[in-house]
């Protein structure tokens, strides 16, 4: 049991992500988990990340700068707040906008994995104005994520050849 709690909010208020993703959830929860792999796929196609801290701990914090493929960089400011390996991830966005992130691992079959990715707003106008730019950027972070755990699973192949 955490000491922090779920947010709990309408279906207006989040923005919800789901696919089967062909790895082990083992695997695929590393990929989340592992500031090595994770800087790599995270954010929508074309971003690329720097990873200032990544304390991966309960109320640990992970700051990083979200860099757009044109222009931009995106501070992003993150507490852990529950960790649950290998079937939950759950932190809170202190940047702007405010969310908390919610992720679901749940095991298909031993080479299948459902994530479920959620991103929970206090209110509706805030998901709303975060909706618009996020519809098929989440689908792109997972397929960046799928190409990762490829190459994971390419490396783990080659190294117990």
């Amino acid at each position: 049991m955490s000491a922090y709690p779920i947010l709990i909010v309408p279906p207006e208020q989040e923005i919800v992500t789901t696919r089967i993703i062909n790895a082990p959830r083992p695997l695929v929860y590393k990929a989340w988990t592992d500031p090595n792999h994770l800087k790599n796929w995270w954010g929508p196609h074309g971003f690329t990340n720097t990873f200032n801290t990544f304390d991966f701990r309960v109320g640990g914090a992970w700051d990083f700068i979200m860099h757009g493929p044109e222009k931009g960089n995106y501070p992003n400011h993150c507490t852990f707040r529950i960790i649950r390996e290998p079937e939950l991830l759950v932190w809170d966005r202190q940047s702007k906008p405010h969310f908390e992130v919610e992720v679901r691992f749940e095991v298909i079959s031993p080479n299948q994995t459902k994530v479920t990715f959620k991103q929970k707003f206090a209110t509706v106008e805030e998901c709303e104005k975060i909706r618009k730019y996020t519809v098929g950027k989440n689908d792109e972070n997972l397929d960046r994520l799928e190409v990762e755990l490829d190459n994971m699973k390419q490396y783990h192949h080659a190294q117990t050849r």
